[in-house]
């Protein structure tokens, strides 16, 4: 098995939580977050191998609700480990608690990529997902963390909220393309049970308007010179998230903190979600070893959300199997849904809306 080179942690506190949000997070809490670290510290004493890691990434909740002195903690931890120097150092973060000296603190400690939750500057759709955010603020912030020195911003762009139309997705995409970030991430509002949103019983807005968005959204972000390279994920040339590929190439990483999951040693596992039981030491929720059937689905489940699909040398490589042998693969290209060429098989791009149904047909 190949060495582990991925390294996720979980920062589960927020200022301020958001309507539809259902990842694990509480309000931010001082107490906590000293006794949070003191177990986040144990954790990763527990689990890490000491192998040397190429993409560290630091989400939440809001990793910049903390205070400079906790972040300083929390670096201590972070220092345990062993960095490749040519590490790509995600730091995720809300536009509000982006000050200028934890940039400066960030940066110093060669954070060298930011992911910023910006989800919409439309106040309809800010006020329904309990977010504000004004256009001139994330400019002067953004403006701020290039003058510092960061090169690589992703932006959060959410669509499919209720009565959104194409015009107002429209005039989201262009005010986010004036800020020129190396990455953007689209999601489609997902209506979850435990949200507030879910609460609510909101209803989803209907498919075909969901289609048409995530439509438009290719075509604009195509335009402007981004790269399609995952069902939700558009990178400038060079700039594509090698953190989440490795969640895309079903290698295994480490997942440290409340709520997180890791894959390590052919074992699958989910951390709580419960603070209370992450802070008595009760990290692991669940885990489950991976057979070679489950790790050939999950290369497909996986393998699928990239715009390129998968090679099929590559997977003969790591199963010894060939997956037309193993899957429905023949009848889903003769259909269009699959298209094989240059030796790799992937989705129709014209299919990736129904990619769910194609998967349930091939797994």
């Amino acid at each position: 098995m190949e060495k582990i080179k991925a390294v996720y942690i979980h920062i589960p506190f927020c200022n301020s939580i958001c309507s539809y949000c259902d990842f694990c997070k509480v309000v931010y809490n001082e107490e906590w977050v000293k006794a949070y670290f003191q177990k986040l510290e144990e954790e990763i004493d527990n689990s890490y191998m000491g192998e040397v890691i190429e993409t560290l990434y630091i989400g939440g909740g809001t990793p910049t609700s903390l205070k400079i002195d906790e972040l300083e903690s929390l670096f201590k931890i972070i220092n345990k480990f062993k960095k490749s120097s040519e590490i790509e150092f995600t730091f995720e973060g809300n536009i509000n608690d982006l000050e200028e000296d934890k940039l400066r603190f960030l940066y110093k400690q060669g954070v060298n990529r930011l992911s910023i939750g910006i989800e919409s500057f439309d106040s309809e759709k800010l006020k329904f997902m309990n977010r504000t955010c004004e256009f001139k603020d994330v400019k002067e912030k953004i403006n701020l963390a290039r003058k510092i020195g960061f090169k690589n911003i992703n932006l959060d762009l959410m669509y499919a909220i209720p009565k959104e139309t194409i015009k107002v997705l429209k005039k989201d995409l262009k005010l986010l393309l004036k800020l020129k970030p190396e990455h953007i991430s689209t999601y489609s509002l997902i209506i979850e049970k435990n949200t507030l949103v879910g609460l609510n019983k909101i209803e989803p807005i209907e498919e075909e308007r969901d289609a048409k968005m995530y439509e438009t959204i290719c075509k604009i972000l195509k335009k402007a010179g981004y790269e399609h390279y995952e069902v939700s994920n558009f990178a400038k040339k060079g700039y594509k998230s090698r953190h989440n590929l490795t969640y895309w190439n079903n290698e295994e990483y480490y997942g440290f903190g409340c709520g997180a999951s890791g894959f390590v040693a052919a074992i699958r596992y989910e951390n709580t979600k419960s603070l209370t039981e992450y802070l008595k030491g009760n990290f692991i929720s669940s885990k489950a070893l991976m057979g070679k059937v489950d790790n050939m689905e999950n290369e497909l489940i996986l393998g699928f959300r990239k715009l390129e699909g998968i090679s099929l040398e590559e997977f003969y490589d790591k199963y010894e199997e060939n997956m037309q042998n193993i899957f429905p693969i023949k009848p889903l290209i003769k259909s269009g849904e699959l298209i094989f060429k240059e030796g790799r098989v992937y989705i129709n791009p014209k299919k990736l809306y129904v990619m769910n149904e194609i998967l349930i047909k091939l797994i």
